[in-house]
């Protein structure tokens, strides 16, 4: 009886053993690549939890220094801030947002006092302080981009002077990464980074996120249902393309993704397009998906949250903007032992 010939190339011999497994693995995620966003509200030892995000509240500046303390002995050392703005506070123009005492600006200050080691990004957008839920100004009924820039150009500027090591423009307007540059260099904030909202997506994840905030766009007259004018069509990749190119032309320092799981093939195509640093947000929806499925015991949390994570960088993300920053990093210390 003829005898099948054996196979010359065994690749189940560098999988025989995890010290093997590990000697040869090409992507490897430690949480020093890890931002973890958080939620700021107004208040003294506050902490409202946000039901479609478990794990995740809106805190006081005090709980939110504690939570960066917490992730920087876990080796998480970079943190986005969102502020969720006092209804009372928000209107059309979004003043708030160039209010030198905002809670935004206070909350950096209090990182950077207490905590200097931490790295400190901020967004720059306007929804949180809109009474409309829009990253730009409304006027009849079109969200307009320069008068738009002008305003996120002196927003930076505040944040930087505040102490922020970072700024996130998030808004996706036309031309916003040269003005904020232009306008942080005039300012003296030359050490001040942009990480770029590169592609960012009029997606359906971001809902827990919208409630977390009260950043929803408003039902009124003259005001656009959803931000699909200025967020990037799902459909579309190589646009991503084009505005990597833009914004690393206008001076951008890291790009980003936003969110990931659905856009793994445009993180790809942006990591083989640039030298620079790419970014990549794995959203709220995302987040709470693999939280409501392991709540009710289809799948394992620590398991599946690993295994997104990892394929985003093995993608090409060099950093990941992950709500399961911290349980990633007790997970990865963890397995060190």
């Amino acid at each position: 009886m003829s005898v099948a010939p054996r196979p010359l190339r065994r690749p189940r011999r560098l999988r025989r053993t995890g010290v093997i497994r590990r000697l040869v693995r090409e992507t490897r995620l430690t949480p020093d690549r890890l931002v973890l966003p958080l939620f700021v509200t107004d208040g003294e030892n506050v902490e409202q939890p946000i039901e479609a995000m478990p794990g995740h509240a809106r805190l006081s500046v005090d709980r939110v220094l504690a939570r960066c303390q917490d992730a920087l002995e876990n080796k998480v050392g970079a943190f986005a801030l969102f502020p969720a703005v006092d209804p009372a506070l928000k209107r059309p123009d979004a003043g708030e947002a160039l209010n030198p005492e905002n809670l935004l600006c206070r909350t950096v200050r209090a990182i950077k006092a207490g905590i200097p080691e931490a790295c400190v990004i901020t967004d720059i957008a306007l929804d949180p302080y809109s009474s409309l839920g829009h990253d730009g100004l409304v006027r009849n009924g079109v969200v307009v981009n320069d008068e738009t820039v002008d305003v996120l150009s002196q927003m930076a500027v505040l944040h930087a002077k505040a102490g922020a090591d970072i700024v996130a423009p998030s808004d996706m307007m036309d031309g916003r990464v040269a003005a904020i540059r232009a306008a942080l260099d005039r300012a003296g904030a030359t050490d001040v980074a942009i990480i770029s909202y590169t592609a960012k997506y009029a997606s359906a994840f971001y809902g827990p996120f919208r409630e977390a905030l009260g950043s929803a766009p408003v039902a009124a007259e003259n005001v656009p249902s959803d931000k699909k004018t200025y967020q990037m069509d799902p459909a579309n990749a190589r646009e991503a393309a084009i505005e990597a190119m833009l914004d690393e032309d206008e001076g951008a320092d890291v790009l980003m993704v936003k969110p990931a799981l659905p856009y793994l093939d445009v993180i790809r195509r942006l990591r083989l397009a640039t030298e620079l640093p790419v970014a990549a947000y794995h959203v709220s929806g995302e987040y709470a998906m693999v939280k409501a499925a392991a709540a009710r015991g289809w799948l394992d949390e620590r398991s599946c949250m690993s295994e997104v994570l990892l394929g985003i960088a093995r993608a090409g993300a060099d950093l990941i903007f992950t709500y399961a920053a911290l349980e990633y990093a007790r997970w990865w210390r963890e397995s060190l032992r």
